[in-house]
């Protein structure tokens, strides 16, 4: 097995430049640590721990702390149970067409109105509650704040975080310095542990695009490491780590109903991801991966692959500064953000809304509204009858002058 990875997942020629092999970069005694492949290993178990730490965090600090904010859940209407339409609902379609409402009308017993009344309903009790859109939000901006920390406090003494030619310089015999390791193993566990809860986190409008993200980290940053781009890796860590903790902050206050603060946090986060992500990312650390490279070494396969990757992170960029100046449009003309732009799916219009009584039998419910009929046209009625004879008290008064 050891020979097959050797000869061909570990050919020198897709991972260092021209002119260098493996043995140029092995350990040696008073040269500092080189990067391993092994060493990403430890991510697998480590991505584990981040997802059990998850739920301590969020039995424990999460939850406790959405209470003190304020944070309320909405009250769900509950469904009858029908043995059909939950079958129906689970195994064939959320949103049945109109035909199937007629038929499945027929089966149960019910009218149109209250097969589609039901699956609206049943949308809603799928629909993830404040509390545990508040809860992921918290995680993820605690695990970002500290990350951006540490990250800036070991980067901001390097050379080359101020001077980004100093990334090549010495390339590929660059010793790897204990900070960065534990940054990139932290990292490279945590974006595992995201892509493994994927399926059970609150899923928005952007869930394809997500997922291609997280792969496209794991990859690029996993790559990188083999590849000893860790120079460049941690300064693009840092890019992304610096906006991303602003973006839950203003979610937990959101989802709390701080609106203002909520608000000033958006603000804050799309100047601070829109030069980030669409200034220095591209002018610095693409330009400096892409361009500057080269006066150092000769491409190869990884550089074409590793530019690929960060390509790919750029273009995810765009969609999401696209998503984010619709909602500073939103705030500028109309005076506030009314929903994040990536919301869950079930936020759309088609459900029930914030304050939609549940609905009762069609019987009792066309007793209800036609009594509400009657009481309105008589009403009218009456107002007719008042201003009748207000007008002709009006015109009776004024005949004697007439004459």
């Amino acid at each position: 097995m050891q020979a097959v990875l050797d000869e061909w997942l570990w050919q020198q020629e897709y991972w260092l430049p021209p002119g260098v092999s493996w043995r140029d970069i092995e350990t040696k005694e008073g040269e500092g640590h080189y990067p391993l492949p092994q060493d990403l290993l430890y991510t697998l178990p480590l991505a584990l721990g981040f997802i059990a730490l998850r739920h301590v965090f969020e039995r424990f600090i999460a939850i406790p702390l959405s209470r003190q904010l304020g944070v309320k859940d909405r009250i769900q209407f509950q469904n009858p149970f029908s043995p059909k339409l939950e079958s129906f609902y689970r195994h064939s379609n959320r949103q049945p067409t109109q035909i199937e409402v007629v038929g499945l009308g027929k089966q149960c017993g019910l009218s149109e109105r209250q097969i589609q009344t039901w699956f609206r309903h049943r949308r809603n009790q799928d629909r993830p509650s404040n509390t545990k859109k508040f809860c992921e939000a918290c995680w993820r901006f605690v695990f970002y704040l500290v990350a951006f920390t540490v990250g800036l406090a070991s980067l901001v003494h390097t050379p080359w975080f101020w001077d980004h030619r100093q990334c090549w310089e010495g390339y590929p015999k660059q010793p790897l310095e204990e900070a960065h390791y534990w940054y990139y193993i932290m990292e490279l566990g945590f974006y595992w542990s995201l892509l493994l809860c994927v399926s059970v986190d609150v899923k928005r409008k952007d869930f394809k695009e997500q997922v291609i993200h997280h792969i496209a980290t794991i990859f690029l940053m996993g790559f990188s490491y083999c590849a000893n781009y860790v120079r460049v890796g941690t300064l693009v860590m840092l890019v992304h780590d610096s906006s991303d903790f602003l973006l839950e902050s203003a979610k937990m206050f959101n989802y709390a109903g701080w609106r203002k603060t909520c608000d000033t946090l958006f603000v804050i986060f799309a100047l601070t991801f829109l030069v980030t992500r669409l200034v220095v990312f591209p002018n610095r650390v693409v330009h400096t991966t892409l361009v500057v490279s080269r006066d150092f070494f000769q491409p190869f396969f990884g550089y074409y692959f590793f530019n690929a990757l960060l390509l790919l992170l750029q273009a995810l960029h765009i969609f999401w500064a696209y998503l984010i100046l619709r909602m500073v449009y939103k705030f500028v003309f109309l005076g506030k953000v009314e929903r994040d732009e990536r919301s869950d799916e079930e936020s759309e219009g088609d459900d029930l809304e914030e304050g939609e009584e549940p609905e009762e039998e069609e019987g009792s419910s066309w007793e209800q509204r036609k009594g509400a009929i009657n009481s309105k046209l008589a009403s009218l009625a009456n107002n007719c009858v008042l201003s009748n004879l207000t007008n002709q008290r009006s015109m009776n008064s004024r005949l004697p002058k007439a004459r």
